[in-house]
């Protein structure tokens, strides 16, 4: 979750965190208007055309992180024993975790029962009922980490905690030479078609042959293998330097996966069966791979290119995207829920729920980084 932090520091990856965590804000509130997309709250101007955007970013957006994530890692096991590792991500996850869960997410399940119904009181009285695990106002809404307590869009700081522990036996093993060496055949005379293909048929197989075919179990497999493949990137400078330099070959693969992504998911919902066996779920996997990889790369290569500066402004933005991140999903579905009420339409009401998710966070991220106690619970250093 934190920046990278190194001598070699590559500022591209620090840029890339703080624009995927911008975009990934734009693409929780698209989740209030896409049509057919379940989410905590739905506002009345849904759109099906805002699916062919949102897939855009879906694909590749949480890989990227993860990977991002992975590089950090790398780094960080560099410079620190285990148990102050341990410590290190505990505090700095764990803490805004359960601040989270308990503090910024249940306005999210207020308005989504009230949305539905289910709920008629003051956010004070249904706030004080939050903490009863068996009072009976929660019983059609038990599908959290607790009863009625979920993580929401906190997932990704508790998955990335798990995946921090298994990192460090793992560790061990994928610093060995043999495995750098490895890893340094994707750059071979710059082969663009070893690049892009070899990880994709491999993790496709690895999928296809151990993986359940649908569930989150595939998603937390995807999640923690695109941290390891940061892991073992972080330090190969000539595979950094390979995709940098088939940056134009990449983007031409990214944006026919796009085209394939678009045409599937249209014609044949390949990519959203749950049903799917034997060769059209291994088409599914590997087409799904394609996808992802593509767009992680291409994304890479031009930050690698064009990014690769520093900018007084960056430690800001650095600091300033954990406590976005942990802000921002409550404050747009409280305000899509209020403007609801005023009719405002499918231009201002949209304007207007960025404007105030962006400027809420803001506002947010100047207190909480000046009060000690509040860079504790989002997860900051105790020091600036």
């Amino acid at each position: 979750m934190h920046q990278i932090e190194h001598n070699n520091r590559r500022y591209e990856l620090d840029w890339l965190r703080v624009m995927v965590f911008g975009l990934l804000i734009f693409y929780h509130i698209g989740m209030l208007y896409v049509a057919d997309w379940g989410f905590h709250y739905k506002s009345e101007h849904q759109s099906h055309f805002l699916q062919n955007l949102m897939l855009l970013l879906n694909r590749w957006r949480l890989p990227l992180l993860f990977l991002i994530s992975g590089v950090a890692i790398r780094f960080i096991l560099d410079k620190v024993t285990w148990y102050r590792f341990i410590g290190l991500r505990s505090i700095r996850l764990l803490v805004p975790l359960f601040f989270g869960i308990l503090v910024i997410v249940p306005p999210q399940l207020y308005v989504e029962m009230t949305a539905n119904g289910d709920l008629n009181m003051s956010y004070w009285s249904f706030y004080k009922a939050f903490f009863d695990l068996e009072h009976p106002l929660f019983e059609n809404y038990q599908a959290g980490i607790l009863p009625h307590m979920d993580v929401n869009h906190l997932w990704y700081i508790r998955e990335l905690w798990w995946f921090s522990l298994f990192m460090l036996p793992l560790s061990f093993i994928l610093k060995l030479s043999f495995i750098d060496r490895i890893i340094s055949l994707l750059a071979w005379r710059n082969s663009f078609l070893v690049l892009l293909f070899a990880p994709i048929i491999v993790l496709s197989i690895v999928d296809f042959t151990f993986l359940p075919s649908s569930g989150e179990g595939r998603r937390i497999w995807m999640g923690f293998t695109f941290l390891i493949v940061g892991y073992l990137l972080a330090k190969n400078h000539p595979v950094w330097e390979s995709i940098r330099i088939n940056r134009h070959k990449l983007l031409l693969a990214a944006l026919i996966s796009y085209a394939l992504l678009i045409y599937f998911y249209h014609t044949y919902f390949i990519i959203r069966t749950e049903s799917a066996v034997g060769w059209d779920l291994l088409l599914e996997i590997t087409f799904g791979y394609f996808s992802r990889w593509s767009w992680v790369l291409v994304v890479i290569a031009y930050s690698s290119h064009y990014l690769q500066k520093n900018n007084p402004k960056l430690e800001y933005l650095n600091e300033a995207v954990y406590p976005y991140y942990i802000l921002h999903q409550s404050i747009l579905i409280v305000a899509a829920f209020v403007l609801a009420s005023y009719n405002l339409g499918p231009v201002i009401e949209p304007t207007l729920i960025i404007l105030i998710t962006f400027l809420g966070c803001a506002l947010g991220f100047a207190l909480i980084r000046r009060v000690k106690v509040l860079r504790f619970l989002f997860g900051l250093k105790w020091h600036q």
